[in-house]
């Protein structure tokens, strides 16, 4: 209620500002948003509003279409598997860097060999400055998506001159905007005049853009609101029909490439480890109110604990748990565990109101769980469950999230040795058909054995001014270059 009465004082306060007509004649587009960069340097910087930045700045090799997710060319003019470890590319001629400098196959190779270590390539070879190859570790099917999200590529003239640090004070790149000033509060950029043509992206509508760091979402929010801003994003859910209902600003929604999840330890010893105690916990949680409450929006429960736009998310292959307490008291009861028991769940990357509302659905079946709250940058201990969002960074295939969690890291909390191979083998199968059949195969293993419980789709809310004209793309990857007034 704090925030709905802020939203109603500020909502007045709208009504008094000048026309945003008033900004477009500007041209500047002005963003208002508090997961501060503090490092331009797309390698450096690791919040997702660093990945924002880095995709109007700096240019990949290629480019994938976020409506139609087909590959397009962008710094390169197309590829071809060479073998399957080998990726060439042939480079697009006439492209320059913000300073002037023309891009070669030279700052492919340096950006891969400096601002690594990249997990999935093993090096890179300029065939000649307009050729360049990438070379795997091993067979991977997804490195075209890995390419065209992942690897910004950095000028290597300028920044072996500057030094890492000079770079991050003066930084350049191809894309379609510029970095005009960097401080701890804003950034500005302007429209780079020289950027070239027939490129998936295209030049910049707008022509100059103020992102402005702000300390908090209400900060944010009275930004929108008071004619300060014109472009937000991630705020409270509670907000959205009312933001959408005002004259000079609206509210978009898009459904992310995120799910929120709760993964189960079957650990030796612990009453998670008998299986009729893990059926119970799945049965035992209401993700419906989770969808209702939490959301205030059209989220989806998912079947599989992946985006089914990705490619591998099958979610027909998904063992489905529906809402049944009287199911779970049965099963803890048949377990020995009628008395109930005490565990655990860690929470990170969610709000805090997630895990109380999963808590009181096990108390009602007489599992007592304590709550303990990290930052999603703090080292996961041992826990009975963990409750967490995930966000695969714009990678449409499965091996950018199942892995995670199933993959035998830090946050794989089975360690089941048949699932950890299953994800293994599907990653370097070439063959689409065969590796879609492995992932179905790890999607039913993981969801039959109740190691994970998949809780809700989650949607990114935008707030944007009347006069802007912006369509949300499922990859949750604002493009201000694409932005244009109406």
């Amino acid at each position: 209620m704090k925030w709905l009465r802020a939203f109603g004082l500020l909502g007045i306060a709208v009504l008094l500002t000048m026309p945003a007509q008033a900004q477009k004649s500007a041209d500047t587009l002005r963003v208002a948003w508090r997961d501060r960069v503090n490092d331009p340097d797309p390698y450096f910087a690791a919040s997702r509003t660093g990945l924002v930045l880095a995709h109007q700045v700096w240019d990949t090799l290629i480019f994938r279409d976020p409506a139609t997710g087909i590959f397009k060319p962008l710094l390169a003019t197309g590829w071809r598997w060479v073998d399957d470890t080998t990726l060439e590319f042939p480079l697009r001629p006439n492209v320059k860097f913000h300073n002037g400098d023309a891009f070669t196959a030279a700052d492919v190779v340096y950006t891969v060999a400096t601002s690594g270590p990249f997990e999935w390539l093993a090096g890179s070879l300029a065939i000649d400055p307009l050729t360049v190859q990438l070379k795997l570790k091993r067979p991977m099917p997804a490195a075209l998506e890995y390419i065209a999200a992942t690897l910004p590529i950095l000028p290597q003239t300028y920044r072996s001159r500057v030094g890492r640090a000079g770079f991050s004070a003066a930084p350049i790149g191809t894309g379609p905007y510029r970095i005009a000033s960097f401080t701890s509060g804003k950034i500005e950029l302007e429209r780079f005049a020289g950027y070239f043509d027939g490129g998936a992206k295209g030049s910049a509508r707008i022509g100059r853009i103020t992102i402005t760091q702000l300390a908090d979402a209400t900060a944010e929010l009275d930004a929108l609101l008071n004619n300060r801003a014109d472009w937000i994003w991630q705020f409270n859910p509670e907000l959205y029909d009312p933001i959408a209902r005002e004259s000079l600003v609206t509210a978009q929604r898009q459904e992310a490439p995120r799910i929120a999840q709760l993964t189960l330890n079957p650990a030796p010893g612990t009453p998670l480890a008998d299986l009729r105690v893990r059926q119970a916990i799945m049965h035992a949680i209401n993700r419906q109110a989770f969808i209702r409450q939490f959301t205030h929006n059209p989220a989806k429960i998912p079947d599989a604990p992946c985006v089914p736009a990705q490619f591998g998310c099958d979610t027909a292959a998904a063992v489905r748990w529906d809402y049944a307490p009287e199911k779970a008291r049965a099963l803890l009861a048949a377990a020995g565990f009628g008395k109930g028991f005490d565990t655990d769940i860690i929470s990170t990357g969610v709000a805090p109101s997630w895990a109380t509302a999963i808590q009181s659905d096990l108390a009602a079946t007489g599992i007592r769980a304590r709550i303990t709250v990290l930052s999603p940058t703090e080292a996961l201990p041992s826990a009975g469950m963990l409750l967490s969002a995930f966000g695969a960074g714009g990678i449409y295939d499965v091996s950018a999230i199942l892995p995670t969690y199933f993959g035998g890291g830090a946050a794989d909390l089975a360690h089941d040795k048949t699932l950890i191979a299953l994800l293994d083998k599907a990653a370097t199968q070439m063959d689409p058909a065969a590796r879609k059949l492995t992932y179905a195969s790890a999607i039913h293993m993981m969801t039959e054995q109740a190691y994970v419980l998949p809780l809700s789709s989650l949607l990114t809310l935008y707030g944007v001014s009347r006069t802007l004209e912006v369509k949300p793309t499922a990859d949750e990857m604002p493009r201000f270059f694409w932005m244009k007034w109406k």
